[in-house]
């Protein structure tokens, strides 16, 4: 029965109710205790366990109805054999025997079977449907049954040929309702494996190649790395608060409960919170990597990192305030349009930007800032102003660049990358999901 309880989560989760291990073991404890003579008292058991709000709740009532529901053996107008004379005899297969005897509670019960030792749970193409039903009805017996209509087919009694008509309709039947099994099951379990698979490949995509539809399935996708990292660093930061046994200590303070260890002494280290300055570039080349950089990074401000952000494209401008005033959304469609910010959408120009921070903001740069500048580097062959980039890069305790073209398009053209890199700790490409969420994450642990 943990077989089909697992199968069930699988089923819930590919329907999208998020379920975790605790939860997992919970709903074991339940089935436990509930067992499955009761269909209500078990549905209501599991939803308690599983689903966590309204919109849980609704998914799980109809996933729990379509895992649950009666196979077509069950439906007591399926007659396999009707034929009085088709009786089956000793030497026939089991499964001649459950279609000859009209046992459909033993043929759903075989069908099952098969589809747990097929690992139906794992179909996630519409291509394997025919595969699974070629191994369920394997699982099933169907080579014996074959035998046995190819050895009555020989007997040119009577009897023998209705029997053979007999299976052969039966085994008709046997296939349409094998069929429809494995389509009830696609429809429960494939669900994940799509949503995983747009996923993969939207994590994977170029952001700059990124279409409107896609806008909100990534930004779900963020949203998810966000928790993540979240939940990872603050667990990092809550072991590091505890710090590593200090010996010494510990033995000159139990001195007195003669060396038993009743206070242990912890070596103790200060961890702060990433203090960050994020420039990002917002010109039309970059914009689409922009607006996930800034979501991204805000995500993690409240419970991570200090962030403090600007944007540039001819001039430069801090928007840290529009990240407090308006919600997330809303500003990242204020940053684009700039209106009412102060910055002038025209041509890309970082040594006008670096001259802006440099007069403004400058003396806030300290030995416990990064700042990280997202941009492409493309100035339209104007001054570079890498002499400020420098200075900065003096200041602070690391400068990281993040660009969304590739490392041998840095330096062609307008290109300024191959000027900017002497004085940045490192630069990597970061053109894709998986590239932010790397970089972050690497950030994070310093």
């Amino acid at each position: 029965m943990e077989h089909v309880l697992q199968d069930l989560i699988a089923a819930l989760r590919g329907s999208g109710v998020r379920i975790s291990v605790s939860e997992s073991i919970d709903a074991m404890n339940a089935l436990r205790l509930m067992g499955y003579d009761n269909r209500q008292i078990l549905k209501t058991s599991l939803s308690a366990t599983l689903a966590k709000s309204r919109h849980d709740k609704a998914l799980f009532d109809s996933c729990f109805d379509r895992f649950y529901s009666l196979d077509d053996f069950i439906d007591p107008e399926t007659n396999f054999c009707s034929t009085p004379d088709s009786e089956p005899a000793k030497e026939d297969s089991p499964l001649t025997w459950m279609l000859l005897s009209g046992d459909n509670t033993g043929l759903s019960l075989s069908m099952r079977e098969a589809a747990r030792e097929a690992d139906i749970s794992s179909i996630w193409f519409f291509t394997q449907k025919s595969l699974y039903i070629q191994r369920i009805l394997r699982g099933m017996g169907q080579e014996d049954l074959n035998r046995d209509i190819q050895r009555l087919s020989k007997e040119h009694d009577r009897p023998s040929q209705q029997k053979v008509r007999a299976l052969k309709k039966a085994k008709t039947l046997l296939f349409e309702n094998v069929r429809n099994f494995v389509e009830q099951q696609f429809s429960l379990f494939a669900g994940s494996a799509t949503e995983k698979i747009q996923e993969r490949y939207l994590r994977d995509i170029r952001l700059s190649n990124l279409e409107q539809q896609d806008f909100q399935r990534i930004h779900v996708i963020i949203k998810k790395m966000v928790k993540r990292l979240n939940s990872l660093h603050s667990r990092r930061r809550k072991t590091s608060k505890r710090g590593a046994l200090d010996l010494k200590k510990t033995l000159r303070e139990n001195v007195a409960y003669q060396g038993l260890i009743f206070s242990p002494q912890w070596k103790s280290k200060k961890i702060n919170r990433p203090d960050l300055m994020v420039l990002c570039d917002v010109s039309r080349s970059v914009q689409t990597v922009a607006r996930f950089m800034l979501l991204f990074l805000y995500g993690l401000n409240e419970e991570v990192a200090k962030i403090r952000s600007f944007i540039f494209c001819s001039n430069l401008v801090e928007v840290s305030h529009i990240f407090e005033e308006y919600p997330v959304e809303e500003a990242l469609v204020r940053l684009q349009r700039g209106v009412g910010l102060g910055i002038f959408l025209g041509r890309t120009d970082y040594g006008q930007s670096l001259l802006d921070f440099k007069e403004k903001w400058l003396d806030v740069v300290s030995n416990k800032t990064t700042v990280l500048i997202l941009g492409d580097a493309r100035n339209n062959y104007g001054n570079p102003q890498t002499d400020i980039l420098k200075l900065i890069h003096e200041r602070n305790k690391k400068l990281i660049w993040l660009n969304p073209e590739s490392p041998s398009f840095w330096g062609i053209g307008d290109s300024e990358m191959k000027r900017y890199l002497p004085y940045c700790s490192f630069a990597r490409e970061c053109s894709t999901v998986n590239h932010l969420e790397r970089v972050v994450d690497s950030l994070l642990q310093t």
